[in-house]
């Protein structure tokens, strides 16, 4: 039988599948960033900080409206900072997965090093919420194929980094619940000042129709629409007035699946799916 890469094949009624995620990043990435070196402002610091104390809750308290759960990727040095976030994500129902413990670039250190800070961040993660088995995206979305095989014989359920297909696929067996740049909220708004920046912070509006556009076309082709938002920067307030109209305008479907990164993993791997979707672990020979 021919190998059809145009279809996924999602349950019953459905048509596509969302995702809500968030980055719980906090102040992680500067203290990685200025690791070795004393941090003598308070700029960033804030700035960053406004995620845990603001900006997860407005983000929980738009998604009970819509009676959504997420999937949240908390850094190990940000669950141990604020020790209330992994059990109160948990605690209302949420999916938390890994996503480094300082969100160090894992392409810049090395596997022995990625080893311990995964085994770092899975005991952060057991000690606080007891699981089993969670989720991983990368700081940074990148991999490499020694850190996938670290997640893959510690048992992750899933990674979250990549972007090989617009719907779940599998790489050596494991799934990949793939993210895209487009639908990060990053991008658009991800402002420091004191000079810093090239440009200003988008527009809300024009984010809102270029995200309402993408949806509607993963809705018409079948794919996972995931959404990437981090707590200090989408729990400002006109960031959450555009994720509720976003997230009116696709509740008026009734054949999209609302549901976790956990749930489509385990999903895809039981599925037909996990088969017709599976990829090798193959990089390219520049030594030409």
């Amino acid at each position: 039988m021919a190998r059809d890469t145009r279809t996924y094949a999602w349950p019953a009624g459905k048509r596509c599948a969302v995702v809500f995620s968030a980055d719980v990043d906090a102040e992680s990435p500067y203290l990685w960033a200025n690791r070795g070196q004393p941090i003598g402002t308070m700029g960033q610091l804030e700035l960053r900080r406004f995620g845990p104390r603001v900006g997860l809750h407005r983000l929980l308290e738009l998604l009970d409206r819509f009676e959504v759960k997420g999937s949240f990727y908390v850094p190990g040095i940000v669950a141990e900072t604020y020790t209330s976030i992994l059990p109160e994500l948990v605690e209302r129902g949420h999916e938390v997965g890994l996503h480094g413990y300082h969100h160090e670039a894992v392409h810049q250190i090395s596997e022995a090093e990625n080893a311990a800070i995964l085994d770092r961040c899975l005991e952060v993660f057991r000690r606080q919420v007891g699981h089993a088995t969670y989720g991983y995206r990368s700081p940074a979305w990148e991999l490499t194929p020694e850190v996938h095989r670290l997640l893959r014989a510690r048992g992750l359920a899933y990674d979250s980094s990549l972007m090989g297909y617009d719907h779940p696929y599998s790489i050596e067996g494991m799934a990949e619940i793939p993210v895209q740049w487009l639908t990060d909220d990053a991008i658009y708004f991800r402002f420091f000042g004191s000079g810093n920046d090239a440009w200003h912070p988008a527009n809300p509006r024009a984010v809102l129709e270029s995200w309402i556009e993408e949806f509607e076309g993963i809705r018409q082709f079948g794919g996972l629409f995931m959404i990437t938002v981090h707590p200090w920067i989408s729990g400002r307030a006109q960031r959450i007035r555009m994720l509720q109209a976003l997230l009116d305008h696709i509740a008026q479907y009734d054949d999209v699946w609302w549901t976790t990164a956990a749930e489509v993993a385990a999903y895809h791997v039981s599925s037909e799916n996990a088969a017709v979707f599976e990829e090798p672990m193959r990089l390219v020979d520049t030594n030409f």
